[in-house]
């Protein structure tokens, strides 16, 4: 981990945002209803309309610099999987792993 990088344990998402980076195939569509994903800007859907557009693993609807300062550009309107991914869960801590290594 670098100086750069400021990641702690205090889960504060607007910092982290490994979530949103861990892989393209994890911001998938899977219980939102036609209104839901209506509601979510074209220019965020993959191509197969099955989940978030994703340039490499991270997502394009997330701005900012990883472990710094990050934002959910369709935070109002994000899918279900992101809703339901907590700070400090498996998945949060999973995905802190992968990017910023065990010390995440």
């Amino acid at each position: 981990m670098t100086d750069a990088v400021l990641v702690n344990q205090d889960f504060d998402c607007q910092t982290c945002g490994a979530c949103c980076a861990y892989s393209a195939e994890w911001p998938r569509f899977s219980l939102e209803t036609e209104e839901e994903l209506d509601r979510i800007p074209a220019d965020y859907v993959a191509a197969d309309l099955g989940g978030m557009r994703c340039e490499n693993d991270r997502c394009t609807a997330l701005e900012g610099t990883l472990g710094r300062s990050v934002i959910c550009k369709v935070y109002a309107v994000r899918p279900i999987v992101c809703r339901t991914c907590m700070p400090g869960d498996d998945e949060c801590l999973m995905a802190r792993e992968r990017l910023f290594g065990a010390a995440a």
